[in-house]
C-alpha cells in the first residue's frame, strides 16, 4: 500500500508542475499577443508615407522613431525590418508619383516633395538658328550688326553736378561707361562704398573709367600680366601681375614655358574671396569670345552687375573655327546667352579711327571693334 501510495503522489506532484508551466506559458502567449495588437500597423506606414524623425508614435507613450526599447521581444530584428519596409514604401511612393504625374505637384500633402535633378555641367553654349536658309555671310552679319547696335533698355545718366558724375562719362563720346541709372544698384553701390570694379586688359588700354571709380570710393582691382611686381597699389587702385583666361595653366606644363600668369575668372574670384563684382571691364584683343563662353558656361556672370565689353571683329578670335557665316553665328549665339542670364544692351560705341573691317574685308560698312555696355537686370547683390 504505501508504495502505491508514494507513486500516486508523485505522479499528481508532476502533473501540477506541468499545468503551472503550461499555464504560465499561455500567460506570456497572451500578454505577447495584446501588445502586438495595441501597437498595430505603425503610423508611419499609413497612405505609405514616411513620418517626420521627431513625429511621436502611438504605442507606449513618447517614444520617437528611432528609439529602441530593450525589453521590447526581438527590437533589434524588428527595427531593422521596419527600416527596410519604410526605404520600400518611399520609393515606391515616389516612382508611382512620378509616374501618375509626370514630374508635376505631388497631390498628397504627407510626403515632401521630390527634389530637383541637379543641372549636369555645360560643355558648349546653344547656337542659335540660322539666319536664312541658305546660310549666308551677309544675312548672319546683318542680323549679328543689327542685334550689338541696338539698345534694349534706356540708362538715365546722373546729374553732371552730382557727386556720381564720372570723369570720362561723356555720353555717347566715351568708349567706356558704366550705368549710373537708379533703377539699378550700381549708383547705390557707390553711394555706400561697396562697389567693386575688375578691369581685364593687356596694359596698353585706356583707365579713366578705372580712375573715376576708384576716386568715388570703389575698389578697384587691374588685371595686367605686363606687371613687374605681383601686386601693386597705385592711384587708389590694385594692380595684378594677372591675365584672365578661358582655362587655367596646365599643371604638367613647367611655369616658365607658359605664357605668364593667366587663370580663369572663377578662380581669380575664389583665391581673392570676392563673391561679386559690380562693374566688369574686359578688353582681351581678340580672346574676349573664349573668355565670354567661359564665364556663360560655368555660371560666373550670375556674380557681375554691369558687363563692359570690346569686340573685335576683323577676324574670328582666338580659337574660334569654322567659315565665316558660322563664326558670326557663334558671335550673335554667344552673345544671345547673355540675355538668359538677364542681361540687357544698355549702351554700344564705335570709333571711327578703328579700320573698316569685318572678317580681313570691308563688308557693311562694319567696324573692326564695338565696345558693349551690358547691365544684369536681376542682379541683387
Amino acid at each position: 500500500m504505501w508504495p502505491g501510495m508514494g507513486r500516486d503522489r508523485l505522479t499528481r506532484g508532476l502533473v501540477l508542475r506541468l499545468c503551472l508551466l503550461l499555464t504560465s506559458l499561455c500567460v506570456c502567449v497572451h500578454i505577447y499577443l495584446e501588445l502586438g495588437s495595441r501597437r498595430g500597423a505603425p503610423s508611419h506606414l499609413i497612405l505609405g508615407c514616411p513620418t517626420q524623425t521627431n513625429q511621436v508614435l502611438p504605442d507606449k507613450g513618447a517614444r520617437t522613431r528611432g528609439t529602441k526599447d530593450p525589453m521590447e521581444p526581438n527590437f533589434g530584428t524588428e527595427d531593422r525590418a521596419m527600416k527596410r519596409m519604410v526605404s520600400y514604401v518611399r520609393t515606391l511612393k515616389n516612382d508611382s508619383v512620378a509616374g501618375k504625374t509626370g514630374g508635376g505637384d505631388n497631390p498628397s500633402t504627407c510626403c515632401p516633395p521630390l527634389r530637383p535633378k541637379r543641372k549636369s555641367p555645360r560643355w558648349h553654349i546653344e547656337l542659335e538658328p540660322w539666319a536664312s536658309d541658305n546660310h549666308s555671310l551677309e544675312e548672319e552679319a546683318r542680323r549679328f550688326l543689327h542685334y550689338i547696335t541696338t539698345p534694349q533698355v534706356s540708362c538715365a545718366p546722373p546729374s553732371p553736378e552730382g557727386p556720381l558724375a564720372l570723369e570720362g562719362q561723356e555720353g555717347p563720346k566715351g568708349p567706356w561707361a558704366v550705368c549710373l541709372d537708379s533703377r539699378y544698384s550700381l549708383a547705390q553701390r557707390i553711394h555706400t562704398k561697396h562697389c567693386r570694379v575688375y578691369s581685364m586688359g593687356l596694359g596698353v588700354e585706356d583707365k579713366t573709367l578705372e580712375r573715376s571709380l576708384a576716386r568715388v570710393g570703389c575698389e578697384v582691382h587691374c588685371f595686367d600680366p605686363s606687371l613687374k611686381q605681383a601686386h601693386l597699389q597705385e592711384s587708389d587702385m590694385w594692380l595684378h601681375r594677372l591675365s584672365v583666361d578661358w582655362r587655367d595653366p596646365n599643371p604638367a606644363i613647367p611655369a616658365q614655358r607658359q605664357h605668364g600668369n593667366t587663370k580663369k575668372l572663377a578662380t581669380i574670384l575664389n583665391d581673392f574671396g570676392h563673391r561679386q563684382v559690380d562693374v566688369l571691364k574686359v578688353d582681351m584683343e581678340s580672346a574676349e569670345w573664349k573668355i565670354l563662353e567661359n564665364l556663360v558656361l560655368e555660371g560666373v556672370l550670375s556674380s557681375v552687375g554691369q558687363l563692359l565689353l570690346e569686340v573685335h571683329l576683323h577676324w574670328a578670335g582666338f580659337e574660334v573655327d569654322g567659315d565665316d557665316p558660322s563664326v558670326v553665328r557663334y558671335w550673335f549665339s554667344l552673345l544671345k546667352e547673355l540675355e538668359r542670364v538677364h542681361f540687357r544692351l544698355f549702351r554700344y560705341h564705335n570709333d571711327p579711327a578703328k579700320p573698316r573691317l569685318f572678317l580681313h574685308r570691308n563688308f557693311l560698312n562694319a567696324s573692326s571693334a564695338y565696345t558693349l555696355g551690358w547691365v544684369n537686370n536681376e542682379w541683387r547683390p
